[in-house]
């Protein structure tokens, strides 16, 4: 662990030395050119990048890519051409540029908007890495570590993912290889795969029982902010993807496991607004594993429907119970407003896992280009909280108004209930940078959620800068309220104000 921080440390302080000697050799590389004409008309070649430079080596060319990024980027480089409405947002500096649309990596008709990473242009001239372009292939991933400071002692829960207070954390270090398919085409058939890999504090999270989670289940921490290891690995994400054009205006069916739909947030840091998440994602489904079909029906409204293995249960594992799944998404023809109903998750049996039943309503408008908001608001609950059968389910909640911390009485048998409503507004402020505010209301009537019966409200304002295109910063402050229990710092604390930062960069 030591090693990848020293590592991290390492990379920002030579950064500045990296960019002055690329300045130097750039300078140094400036010679005469005698015009065409005089050539007999024949032109210049254009110059070879550093990191297009195949007698180089891996790790001159991986540092010249990161030095190229971090010169401006062409403004008339052409759009990627697209099938349907123009994107209401930029990206960067906003996380996407696309309403929100679960299950798939980009809705369809739009194209591929990944950037060639540092680690892709350094691998470009090896073997592996002509074979990974001529297929299509794309690898990378990014490194997020956080800081932050906490007026709790022992825990920051339910904040998420920084729940160790007052300290530096290795939240993610993520892994992806996929192929995306291209749905910008109408006259072939397609295919794709995504696989992730992520290591870090955040598994704590994104663990999927029967997929590596004994790490997390079987090894209690009763004196840590949460149990299982302090660090571990998840391989999060893994599907297939088929494109079939000619159903509708085009169909992808996704098979293996994929991110739950309809959040405004996701697990991965870079697809956030802001550093830490709503209570309301906190508690609610991460990922799914069954098969999910995604239709554009036309410009403003696309179909999805699926069935799963249940809320972050694995279908071989005993907790799993077959789950329907369908959502809607609507964008008016003006571009400005977006609606996404979606019914996550629906099998009306009793808790095994995380077996949630939850009913989720997204709301987008844009009052201008760089002007949004996003609304989400949810009904979830749990039956027969008490009856659960997985052994690592808790039967009765950590609090309850009336009783002392640990000694509230079972769930009630029937609806364990929450609902909640999160707020994001979000401005862009520059080209590399946007100001996000969230305002949020919970109320998790029995507990079953956070651990505690208790109504929150949640106040957040941070802002994502863009050193380069690898390189992102994320200041945020955050102030907290549980009104009817003490739910902060393990059941003493009333609120909570937390001060974090976290960078992420990619590779």
């Amino acid at each position: 662990m030591s090693k990848k921080v020293l590592s991290f440390a390492l990379l920002f302080a030579l950064a500045p030395a990296e960019q002055a000697m690329a300045s130097a050799e750039r300078a140094a590389s400036v010679t005469e050119v005698t015009p065409s004409a005089e050539l007999g008309d024949v032109a210049p070649s254009a110059p070879t990048a550093e990191s297009a430079d195949c007698s180089r080596g891996f790790f001159s060319r991986l540092a010249a890519a990161y030095r190229e990024d971090a010169e401006p980027a062409d403004p008339n480089a052409p759009a990627p051409a697209r099938r349907g409405m123009d994107a209401p947002f930029s990206s960067p500096p906003f996380p996407s540029s696309e309403w929100q649309l679960g299950g798939v990596d980009y809705p369809i008709g739009v194209p591929n908007g990944n950037a060639q990473y540092p680690l892709e242009k350094a691998l470009a001239c090896t073997k592996l890495g002509h074979w990974m372009q001529d297929n299509r292939i794309e690898v990378y991933g990014w490194i997020n570590p956080s800081a932050n400071l906490s007026t709790s002692d022992h825990t920051n829960y339910p904040l998420s993912y920084a729940t160790r207070p007052n300290r530096v954390e290795f939240d993610q270090f993520l892994f992806r290889i996929e192929r995306i398919p291209d749905t910008v085409q109408t006259d072939h058939v397609d295919w794709g795969f995504h696989f992730d890999d992520l290591y870090g504090y955040d598994y704590h999270y994104t663990t999927m029982k029967g997929v590596t989670s004994d790490q997390l289940l079987n090894n209690p921490r009763p004196n840590s902010a949460l149990n299982g290891k302090i660090y571990g690995n998840d391989p999060m994400i893994a599907y297939v993807d088929f494109y079939i054009p000619w159903v509708a205006k085009g169909m992808v069916i996704t098979a293996g496991r994929y991110l739950s739909l309809p959040d405004i947030e996701a697990q991965f840091s870079p697809n956030n607004y802001l550093l830490t998440h709503s209570i309301l994602y906190t508690v609610d489904a991460y990922t799914n594993m069954g098969v999910i079909t995604t239709t554009k029906l036309n410009d403003q409204w696309t179909l999805q429907l699926g069935l799963h293995g249940g809320d972050d249960s694995a279908i071989w594992d005993s907790t799993s119970r077959l789950t329907a799944q369908a959502c809607v998404r609507w964008v008016s023809k003006s571009n400005d407003d977006m609606l996404y109903p979606c019914v996550e998750s629906y099998n009306n049996k009793k808790q095994t896992y995380n077996n949630l039943q939850e009913f989720v309503l997204t709301w987008g408008h844009r009052f201008t280009p760089d002007v949004h908001m996003l609304t989400e608001v949810y009904y979830i609950y749990v039956k027969d909280q008490a009856l659960a059968t997985d052994p690592s389910q808790s039967h009765a909640p950590n609090g309850v108004p009336g009783y002392p911390v640990g000694e509230a009485p079972n769930f009630p048998l029937g609806r364990n209930p929450a609902f909640g409503i999160v707020n994001y507004f979000n401005v862009q402020v520059s080209p590399k940078a946007f100001v996000s505010i969230r305002n949020e209301f919970y109320n998790d009537e029995d507990g079953q959620r956070t651990g505690y019966a208790t109504r929150y409200s949640s106040h957040t304002v941070g802002m994502t800068y863009w050193v380069s295109p690898d390189l992102e910063i994320r200041p945020e402050i955050r102030y907290e309220y549980a009104y009817d229990f003490p739910a902060y710092d393990g059941g003493i604390k009333n609120h909570q104000t937390t001060a974090l930062l976290d960078a992420i960069l990619h590779y």
